[in-house]
């Protein structure tokens, strides 16, 4: 018996010359699962580790446990900010009347009130810079970034909130064993139980 050799071909889309819309990220066949369109590129995100799974989790049981009745948590839902731009926060809090069925894939940057990013290494600098300078520029009011604590391995949260005169996010607080915070609503989350998960 011989060894064949197995070719695997992948047919990667042609980007178009002044880049995808958002409309084209809704209707592309065969996207993986998560692809964020950023500038007009598609972004193809690395398989989840361990923290960034967690910590999505931590923080929706959370943000869920006392959000009121004109709003709902979502995650890795896609928000378009413009014509170029659909990223999909880990977790986003929006206006419950944003929500119009089941088959919705998306909401609106207007519709949105927070949006949430866990870092993964492979997202860094688009956790970092990127999606925030993006959020706030679409005028989303607050923004919160997440990174696994070099010690603990537990989540530091970063809290900014958008400043509305230059549309620029205000870093307004760093949080380690318990957030508590009162924008977009009271919320209180101990980030120690992400132990327990």
């Amino acid at each position: 018996m011989t060894a064949e050799s197995v070719e695997h071909h992948v047919q990667w889309p042609v980007p178009p010359q002044d880049g995808y819309t958002v409309d084209d990220l809704f209707t592309l066949p065969d996207l993986p699962p998560h692809t964020e369109l950023i500038d007009g590129s598609l972004v193809f995100v690395s398989p989840q580790r361990e923290f960034h799974a967690i910590a999505i989790d931590l923080l929706v049981t959370g943000l869920r446990s006392t959000v009121p009745a004109a709003l709902r948590v979502r995650r890795e839902m896609t928000v378009v900010l413009d014509k170029r731009n659909g990223p999909e926060p880990d977790v986003s809090v929006i206006r419950t009347d944003a929500i119009t069925g089941p088959e919705q894939t998306s909401y609106r940057a207007e519709d949105v009130l927070l949006a949430v990013e866990v870092v993964s290494p492979d997202s860094e600098s688009r956790d970092r810079t990127t999606k925030p300078q993006k959020y706030a520029a679409a005028g989303i009011p607050n923004f919160w970034r997440v990174e696994a604590s070099g010690t603990s391995g537990r989540p530091v949260v970063h809290v900014y909130e958008l400043d509305p005169l230059t549309k620029a996010y205000v870093h307004v607080g760093m949080y380690r064993d318990r957030i508590k915070v009162d924008k977009p609503y009271p919320i209180d989350i101990d980030l120690t139980a992400i132990d327990e998960l």
